[in-house]
């Protein structure tokens, strides 16, 4: 399949900084794949994808959804993708069912009460369709989000963090939806601390250290070798001092 996400050479640096948060950042996700964005806090995931989705404008770079320049067409990539943040902003003085319909509206499409009521099954949030967002828990919440991203089969999916606030069975769930959208054809773009979730559920991943893309690779060929994908990202990202540094760190026992 085609990309359905691409980025080329994607920076962005900010004001009284002296290091890029993203530095001439290439790759791309086709239709059909589920990629793992991996990194350490502040490596600049989150970055890219606001980059990648429009949210702010690269200092240099470029980057398409579905063919779409995000900057030159971004009434159209847009309409193209989903997003769901690491914590989604949302509408609390409306009922779960309400929000989804209304961005139904936003996307412009037309009312359908069956994809609405499909979308709240889908997340076991049926019982819930007619209580306000703001009675909603943690996981809640991000179920309802991601039901909102899906409800106009988006070409291109970016889920930042998606798996906070779930229990492990709407973890187990999130993963089974995951690869059904990717099978119907949308580029899954999937950033995550989790690396047993990444190594299991991701065709490729991505490692981001300091800005730059430090590994790129399917899972097998990460892990050739018979390593664990913890020692990669570990090698990727310049690893720890091992225990005996954090004994260090810590102080001598009392």
């Amino acid at each position: 399949m085609s990309p359905l996400i691409e980025a080329e050479n994607l920076t962005r640096r900010y004001a009284g900084s002296s290091r890029a948060a993203v530095e001439s950042l290439s790759l791309h996700v086709c239709g059909g794949e589920i990629f793992g964005f991996l990194g350490e806090n502040g490596a600049g995931k989150t970055t890219t994808i606001k980059m990648l989705c429009g949210l702010i404008p690269p200092t240099e770079g470029r980057a398409r959804i579905a063919g779409f320049d995000i900057e030159r067409e971004p009434l159209a990539a847009k309409k193209a993708l989903g997003y769901v943040p690491d914590n989604p902003y949302l509408y609390e003085k409306l009922t779960g069912g309400e929000f989804l319909e209304l961005m139904g509206d936003l996307y412009e499409m037309p009312r359908d009460p069956a994809r609405v009521s499909d979308l709240l099954s889908l997340f076991d949030l049926t019982d819930k369709r007619d209580d306000l967002i703001s009675g909603y828990s943690r996981g809640m919440r991000q179920k309802i989000a991601l039901a909102a991203q899906l409800l106009h089969h988006p070409k291109a999916l970016f889920l930042d963090e998606p798996t906070v606030g779930l229990d492990p069975k709407g973890v187990l769930r999130l993963h089974e939806i995951l690869r059904a959208v990717a099978a119907r054809g949308c580029a899954v773009f999937l950033s995550t601390h989790v690396l047993e979730a990444a190594a299991q559920l991701c065709d490729r991943i991505g490692i981001l250290h300091k800005g730059k893309l430090a590994a790129l690779g399917t899972p097998t060929e990460l892990t050739q070798g018979g390593r664990r994908l913890e020692e990669v990202f570990l090698e990727a990202t310049e690893g720890t001092g091992g225990d005996s540094e954090v004994a260090r760190l810590l102080g001598a026992t009392p």
